[in-house]
């Protein structure tokens, strides 16, 4: 058995916690938040610290005094996850899903998260190229 398949988010290491990261960077993607409904909006605009080649933060250890707005996941009740993608190994595993063919953990390749077309790579801007997120929004991925 995989170790996503018989432990609970809760219960894995911090080794395991960081292999369920797919590196699509959708979690970095600015979201905007209806004040009214709660409703969530996802931009296409990243955080500055993204690489937009990986997908990977290029100051992950530093990132949440870095960036006083980046959430550390491990800090939150996995019933919070409702504004991740609903790709997010996290959401799925919270929601008792099983990750999808593409995850790097399934189908042994980095790469895969790319070629499925999950990454953010095609269509992501740096927040410091954009003056309005209402601007960005990207209707087609949502929470």
């Amino acid at each position: 058995m995989k170790f996503w398949e018989i432990k609970t988010l809760e219960q894995m290491t911090a080794a395991e916690w960081e292999s369920l990261c797919d590196h699509c960077g959708k979690c970095c993607l600015h979201k905007l938040e209806d004040e009214d409904t709660g409703e969530i909006a996802f931009t296409s605009v990243v955080c500055d610290l993204i690489d937009l080649d990986t997908c990977r933060c290029t100051r992950y250890s530093e990132r949440c005094t870095l960036v006083p707005d980046c959430l550390d996941l491990k800090q939150h009740d996995f019933t919070e996850y409702r504004w991740m993608p609903k790709t997010c190994a996290y959401r799925l595993l919270a929601d008792g899903e099983p990750l999808p063919e593409w995850h790097p953990l399934v189908s042994g390749s980095a790469e895969s998260v790319r070629e499925a077309g999950v990454s953010i790579t095609s269509y992501a801007i740096k927040e410091s190229q954009v003056v309005d997120l209402k601007d960005h929004i990207i209707e087609w991925l949502q929470p």
